[in-house]
């Protein structure tokens, strides 16, 4: 493991690093100096993929198959980081899904699989993560939000929801933990190379593009470093806020 980098000896979980932003994510912490590990759900080669990438840049992960709406499952994985570790600096809910609906078709069933997965398990995982924090008194949590989360755009409804009741969470929680030296940050990503930005109409992805400063979507990697600088001892006067990156809508 690099033992330089600004986020040398750091203890990070992930939610969702078996692939896409999250797995970016990761990888960045990795080679800035981290010791990292990440939940996954399902796919335990992709899970795979995302040690193989840490470990090309010297700092192997430990990958748990957890999903966030599991108490028991996560409540076992933040224990046996704490046990091994000694503690856990931070926490990335990066963990979410979308469903391409308009509101007239959602169903019920649509509704709450995306507010549990989007927010309910932001909660559980962030709840049996911060117990540690707040016996060592200093931590960091790092909320994945959305620009749908910010602005009036065309998304879903139930994810647009989900988003911005991360934004109320990340404000009130650091507010509360603040006491204790811990951070709380929510991070609110524009439309990205893949994800939610690839299953956009092309229509759709045009009128974004036009109407964006930079006129291009992000890339992981630029996610990532960010991510990575908030999550850093640069950022310690930061907590309660979120920043949007989506190239100047």
């Amino acid at each position: 493991m690099a033992d330089t980098g600004a986020l040398a000896g750091k203890r990070v979980l992930v939610t969702g690093g078996g692939r896409g932003l999250g797995r970016e994510m990761c990888v960045q912490f990795a080679a800035q100096g981290a010791r990292v590990a990440f939940s996954y759900q399902r796919d335990a080669q992709a899970a795979g993929a995302t040690i193989a990438a840490c470990g090309a840049v010297g700092a192997p992960a430990r990958a748990f198959c957890a999903s966030v709406l599991d108490p028991v499952a996560t409540e076992a994985m933040v224990k046996a980081l704490e046990a091994e570790w000694g503690g856990l600096d931070a926490l990335v809910n990066n963990a979410g899904i979308t469903q391409n609906l308009p509101f007239a078709l959602m169903d019920v069933e649509d509704w709450d699989e995306v507010m549990d997965v989007n927010v309910k398990g932001t909660f559980l995982t962030t709840k049996a993560v911060l117990r540690g924090m707040i016996r060592q008194r200093a931590g960091v949590v790092l909320n994945i939000g959305s620009l749908a989360g910010e602005r009036g755009i065309d998304a879903p409804v139930h994810y647009c929801t989900s988003k911005a009741a991360l934004r109320g969470f990340t404000e009130s929680l650091a507010k509360e933990m603040g006491r204790y030296g811990i951070r709380v940050v929510c991070l609110a990503p524009g439309l990205l190379e893949d994800g939610v930005g690839k299953k956009l109409p092309e229509h759709r992805l045009a009128d974004y593009l036009k109407h964006c400063v930079l006129g291009r979507v992000g890339t992981f990697d630029e996610i990532a470093r960010l991510a990575a600088f908030l999550l850093s001892d640069e950022a310690s006067f930061v907590s309660g806020a979120t920043l949007l990156a989506d190239g100047g809508l």
